[in-house]
């Protein structure tokens, strides 16, 4: 599928998104954007080499379209899209839980439709975007989202009943690391280090970490034993956590996202 793709409301994921394309082999003028600011779209102009274009001029000139708004502004922009989208348009939206039936209710019969949750490390290509198929999506369609996503980090098809799944565990989930980056520099400072030495202590110790768990092939649990010795320093840190709830407090927070994109695809709440 090489058909012109048109980003519609390019802010930091999107333009991250364009950037990949971009370096991965997509020509500037095939690729189209939409942002609410003239400003924006003159800076994404400027910055890479892309077209800024209408919503509705987007649905003409595309055969892509990446849906990148805020959820609750879907609606209002299928509205403004249907009449100009047909079924040979495909429609990937990367919008937390809204269900791809959302948009095959309101667009052409047929229409295929890719949904898409990646996540903020797209900005560093390290993204983990996970992919699943509406009704009427083939399997070239689903390999075409797959190799835009791919160009700013790693992609995985799933069943679109994980999709709330998923967005707990890695839409949402950088943010829990940063969470406990903060949580421990902040520990540093108490145990006397300074604020700058802490930090680069805990940031690279969370990179050597995710590097061992991505290449080594072990559990989780092995690595955690390799530095867990008899009555030494990493068990009784363990303890601690384990008396704080620590674990329990993990899987109700993943709980907690789950259930606030089912939400968000029910409506039940703004």
């Amino acid at each position: 599928m090489t058909q012109k793709v048109a980003v519609l409301g390019t802010g930091k994921i999107g333009e991250a998104l364009l950037s990949g394309m971009i370096r991965g082999g997509w020509k500037p003028e095939d690729l189209l954007v939409t942002a609410r600011r003239p400003e924006r779209a003159d800076e994404l102009r400027a910055r890479h080499g892309v077209t800024p274009v209408t919503n509705a001029e987007a649905a003409e000139a595309a055969g892509t379209l990446i849906l990148t708004v805020k959820p609750q502004d879907m609606g209002h922009l299928l509205d403004e899209l249907a009449p100009h989208l047909a079924a040979h348009h495909l429609i990937i939206s990367g919008a937390a839980g809204i269900p791809t039936s959302f948009f095959e209710d309101r667009l052409a019969t047929g229409t295929p439709v890719v949904r898409v949750m990646t996540n903020t490390p797209a900005l560093v290509d390290e993204a983990m975007s996970v992919i699943s198929g509406g009704s009427h999506a083939t399997a070239e369609h689903l390999a075409h989202a797959e190799a835009i996503f791919g160009a700013v980090g790693k992609t995985l098809r799933v069943p679109e009943s994980q999709q709330d799944a998923c967005t707990a565990l890695s839409g949402s989930g950088p943010a829990y690391f940063f969470y406990l980056v903060e949580a421990m520099t902040d520990a540093g400072i108490l145990l006397g280090l300074p604020r700058d030495k802490a930090h680069d202590l805990i940031v690279q110790s969370a990179i050597g970490a995710a590097t061992m768990l991505r290449d080594s092939g072990e559990h989780p649990v092995r690595l955690r034993e390799n530095v867990t010795s008899p009555a030494g320093t990493t068990i009784n840190a363990i303890r601690e956590l384990e008396n704080h709830g620590v674990r329990a407090a993990l899987i109700a927070a993943l709980e907690a996202a789950r259930d606030r994109s089912r939400e968000l695809a029910s409506g039940t709440k703004d």
